[in-house]
């Protein structure tokens, strides 16, 4: 009897990726997807352990499928606990069937001290995307030493695929927006010795081959002229920026580089060449040491550059990084108040920035019966735009915007639809 199996993924764009992947494998090992955890064969769940909160929600998650899931069906745990804590989440967990890292097949027993051969999740192939966009990652692992991150001790130093391998990727997933994605995607191919700026050309052969090409996470630092006016030439001026906090001696603290003086400037120079680019980005609130000095620079710094996007998380305190060690820690409640405030501020502005967009005529590409998206909303984690329900999901139409919910848009009439490229 064939068997079945349901993959739940948890965290980043990446993790989704690797989950896709599992299910090109499962697939190919005989093995038919399920209509629920229920009445699965086999149930994986894919964690996320960057932070407390991530890892408390896969655990939470785990549990919470082991009280569903049929007798006799196996609950497997992958990724980044699986990778991080192994042998301690099994011990932990005893629910769990079999712990299985990057690099283990999920469909198989326990794998510590397994003799199965295991296989590379990274260029592994996946089936056709179910939606009109999908997720590509282009590299593993990451060779920065940020304070807060864990990341290069559980997936390694980065690791770039071929050119050739993601081209083809990106043919099988016949998606019509690819969303190029990696720990530190600007640095994609330096580890090949091919040359720091080898995203600019891989993005324009993506370009070539789909209707839009979207980058998640860059670094300020590798924010270059050829990199920026690949992106505004692309169709989809979308900037999303890895800035942190904008403090100079709180990132000095983070091990990372810029300030907010450079920050603005960087995103002013590009709204110069692109007036109506969007731009999203994330901050770290509570880092040990934050004063209130640093809070109220940060609140300086959003209110005065209004990006289009953005959150805004409480610091984790990370074993195996550096900044777990710092002194000067900040309390709780207090991170929760500066949380509170920079919330509020940003979706004030997000607010008024959609509220700019009523009247105006956009295209979108239909995700599903309802639901579009222009250029500035990137999937899964901006707003997006309600449209008719007769428009074709996988299609592009012009339509009007006529009024905005907070982060969403709402739309009436509808141009006619494009033809893919092919």
């Amino acid at each position: 009897m064939t068997e079945s199996f349901w993959i739940e993924t948890l965290g980043c764009p990446k993790n989704e990726v690797d989950s896709d992947k599992l299910v090109g494998t499962m697939l190919a090992d005989g093995l038919v997807p399920a209509d629920s955890p229920e009445s699965a064969d086999v149930v994986v769940v894919n964690t996320c352990a960057f932070v407390e909160q991530a890892r408390q929600e896969s655990i939470d998650t785990i549990l919470g499928l082991d009280s569903v899931r049929a007798p006799g069906a196996r609950l497997v745990v992958t990724g980044c606990m699986a990778e991080r804590y192994g042998e301690e989440l099994s011990q932990a967990l005893p629910e769990i069937d079999s712990v299985a890292g990057f690099g283990v097949p999920v469909t198989l027993g326990s794998t510590r001290g397994s003799k199965t051969s295991p296989f590379d999740l990274l260029n592994l192939p996946r089936p056709k995307s179910t939606s009109p966009w999908a997720y590509v990652k282009v590299a593993e692992g990451c060779d920065r030493a940020c304070g807060f991150c864990a990341i290069p001790t559980f997936r390694g130093k980065q690791r770039s695929r071929s050119v050739h391998d993601i081209l083809a990727e990106v043919d099988a997933l016949e998606a019509r927006e690819i969303v190029l994605v990696a720990q530190d995607l600007a640095a994609y191919g330096r580890d090949q010795g091919v040359g720091e700026r080898s995203i600019v050309p891989l993005m324009k052969a993506v370009a070539e081959r789909v209707d839009r090409v979207r980058l998640l996470y860059l670094y300020p630092s590798d924010l270059t002229d050829e990199l920026v006016d690949t992106i505004c030439s692309s169709g989809v001026p979308y900037f999303d920026l890895s800035l942190q906090h904008v403090s100079s001696p709180l990132l000095r603290r983070m091990k990372r580089w810029g300030d907010g003086d450079r920050f603005s400037a960087r995103i002013n120079a590009i709204r110069q060449r692109e007036p109506g680019a969007a731009f999203r980005s994330n901050f770290i609130v509570g880092y040990p040491g934050e004063t209130e000095e640093d809070h109220d620079q940060l609140l300086d710094f959003v209110e005065s550059v209004r990006l289009d996007w953005c959150g805004f998380f409480p610091f984790s305190r990370e074993d195996g990084t550096y900044a777990a060690a710092l002194d000067n820690q900040i309390p709780e409640e207090l991170v929760a108040e500066r949380l509170a405030e920079l919330t509020e501020l940003q979706d004030r502005i997000t607010a008024a920035k959609r509220d700019e967009m009523i009247g105006s005529l956009v295209e979108v590409l239909v995700d599903s019966p309802g639901v579009g998206r222009t250029w500035r909303e990137a999937p899964e984690i901006d707003g997006i735009v309600m449209v008719p329900l007769e428009l074709e999901s996988g299609s592009f139409a012009t339509v009007t915007i006529v009024d905005a919910l907070g982060p969403d848009l709402v739309a009436a009439g509808a141009g006619p639809v494009e033809e893919a490229k092919s």
